[in-house]
């Protein structure tokens, strides 16, 4: 008889709980479709987690990575939907795990997750991610094969922001991959490419003029090269 009254009251517990998750479900449902159309992105952030606890969701789970990372929040971003590579991965998620791990400074951990990235879907704009860093990672015959895909493949429509001066800036997202062919020209040879890397710099300068960057580099070169000249 105990073990009877036992059951019964671990399926009336059971029961209870399925219907209050059920009920807190809805509550959280509604509460995230509030805080959407009010724009609040700490109240999202708030009830896509409590979603996640009562009824756990890939889906929900890189949506919720996404915002972290759309909002800076870099390391939350990762601490949700981990770091590692996985072919599971939803295209969302991969797109986070690059972005987010390039911006915290870890260009090794990121570069996998954009050849992912790449390999899904290939086009200009990641190929200009992968050239640069390349040109971080020293590896220089990897960023040359993906500037040349993206000067092949860029569009008139493409621009590249760049965020050095005090106020941002765009240019020509072709303009911004003779840059960093200009870069790893340099790169390659620091001593005999430098007229080669000035050349290019000017290339991208004939296209954006405004490309305060690929200045500063050409200058910085200019003054290299005159420095060296003095010297011999």
């Amino acid at each position: 008889m105990k073990n009877i009254l036992l059951i019964i009251l671990l399926v009336s517990s059971y029961s209870i709980s399925a219907q209050n998750n059920s009920e807190l479900k809805k509550h959280f449902e509604a509460y995230y479709e509030q805080m959407k159309a009010q724009g609040d992105v700490q109240g999202i952030i708030n009830s896509l987690t409590h979603l996640n606890v009562i009824s756990p969701s890939k889906t929900r789970q890189d949506t919720l990575a996404y915002i972290y990372m759309s909002e800076g929040k870099y390391i939350q971003a990762l601490n949700t939907i981990g770091i590692d590579a996985n072919p599971s991965d939803s295209d969302m998620a991969v797109e986070v795990k690059a972005l987010s791990l390039k911006s915290i400074n870890q260009p090794e951990r990121a570069f996998p997750h954009f050849e992912e990235m790449f390999k899904r879907n290939p086009n200009a704009n990641t190929a200009y991610e992968l050239a640069e860093l390349s040109l971080t990672l020293n590896k220089f015959e990897e960023a040359t094969t993906h500037i040349n895909y993206g000067i092949t493949h860029v569009t008139n429509d493409m621009n590249r922001a760049f965020y050095e001066t005090q106020k941002p800036y765009q240019v020509s997202l072709k303009a911004a991959f003779l840059y960093l062919k200009g870069l790893v020209k340099f790169n390659e040879n620091k001593t005999t490419n430098i007229d080669v890397a000035v050349a290019i710099f000017d290339q991208a300068l004939a296209i954006a003029p405004n490309f305060n960057l690929a200045k500063i580099s050409k200058d910085a070169l200019l003054a290299q090269k005159n420095q060296n000249e003095k010297k011999n």
